[in-house]
């Protein structure tokens, strides 16, 4: 579904992404892991088109999107949940959801899409008409996936879902992510949480200073003694 060649990303002169190359298959739920500054975020912002490759290819559905306008990268069916959210504070709930399905397919079956949202986090039902900067953290990543999942995407890209969040509202996040993997999408999902991310993968990698170091299954990468101990921190 989507496969990343070569794939080299500078920050002026400093490359912050080395000859990366990998693939993620339809159905997926595909986790990148790796220490902080290793680059994972700069990797999910280039596949969602807010950073410029300086050179490999980015396909995804067997086209090429490496130089295709940020805009359009929505349109050709990838979504971002952002690292931090980035919701429009002073907007109520549903505005915030709505201006995920702002192109007309997505318009189109807007209603459907947002009872889609409310039966995955119920929560929501009762703080629709409330601005989203009031919500707890936890609601406002919930409003962040639910803003990207009315796009209907058929690819969810998903930056440190769990920063800053506690444990039990974490937990019931990842519930919802496998949910959502389960019921069609693809998911790529960069997280700092690496044994729970792990535990919802069917394949990683892991990321280091820019290159990818190792890749496997969660069982995989778990049983490799230096693999866990430098990486996974276990």
């Amino acid at each position: 579904m989507l496969e990343v060649r070569d794939l080299q990303v500078m920050y002026g002169q400093a490359p912050a992404l080395w000859g990366l190359s990998f693939e993620l298959r339809e159905g997926e739920l595909l986790c990148i892991v790796g220490p902080n500054g290793a680059g994972k975020t700069t990797l999910i912002n280039t596949l969602a088109g807010m950073l410029r490759a300086r050179a490999g290819r980015i396909l995804f559905e067997g086209r090429d999107i490496t130089a295709l306008p940020p805009h359009r990268f929505c349109a050709a069916g990838i979504a971002i949940v952002p690292e931090g959210r980035r919701l429009f504070a002073s907007m109520s709930v549903r505005e915030n959801l709505e201006v995920g399905s702002v192109l007309p397919g997505a318009k189109a079956k807007r209603a459907e899409s947002l009872e889609s949202v409310l039966g995955l986090f119920p929560a929501l039902k009762t703080k629709l008409a409330q601005p989203s900067g009031e919500l707890s953290g936890g609601q406002q990543q919930m409003v962040a996936i639910g803003r990207a999942l009315m796009t209907r995407p058929r690819l969810l890209l998903l930056d440190e879902p769990s920063l800053g969040l506690s444990p039990l509202i974490v937990h019931e996040l990842f519930s919802a992510i496998g949910r959502i993997n389960r019921e069609g999408t693809s998911v790529l999902l960069v997280e700092q949480n690496v044994m729970l991310a792990l535990r919802v993968a069917h394949r990683a990698y892991v990321l280091e200073e820019g290159r990818m170091v190792a890749d496997g299954t969660p069982e995989e990468l778990v049983g490799r003694d230096a693999i866990r101990r430098a990486y996974l921190g276990v």
